[in-house]
């Protein structure tokens, strides 16, 4: 059974999120991501597989070496999906801007004034 991948779970993982980083810079070979790298070479092919499944990453053949190139446009579901959290966040902010000035804009009432209102004498 073929485990489907998403975006999500590509970027949930520090060293993929750094995967991504490097090879976003240039191409690097499975190697040369490897060496960026304190772990094991068979630890970064998994993440590798992961990122490819998931379309983050293509791996090319060329000769006897295989390079990995970013392909960042499937970030773009990830931007689309904190943004409409990011418009809703800043939609409520808003509002308790506006209630927060129109609170400040009322006169407050201090206790020497009702007291002074009901004929209270300070002792």
């Amino acid at each position: 059974m073929e485990i489907r991948r998403d975006v999500f779970q590509a970027i949930a993982d520090p060293n993929r999120r750094a995967i991504i980083h490097l090879i976003a810079q240039k191409r690097l070979t499975l190697n040369g991501v490897a060496e960026h790298f304190d772990v094991s070479r068979p630890a970064i092919s998994k993440h590798i597989k992961i990122l490819t499944e998931c379309g983050l990453i293509t791996i090319e053949q060329s000769g006897r070496e295989r390079y990995c190139e970013a392909k960042l446009e499937k970030l773009n579901e990830v931007s689309d999906w904190v943004e409409q959290y990011r418009q809703f966040w800043t939609t409520k902010l808003d509002a308790l801007e506006l209630y927060l000035n129109e609170l400040q804009k009322k006169p407050t009432k201090t206790i020497t004034s009702k007291k002074k209102k009901h004929g209270i004498k300070k002792r």
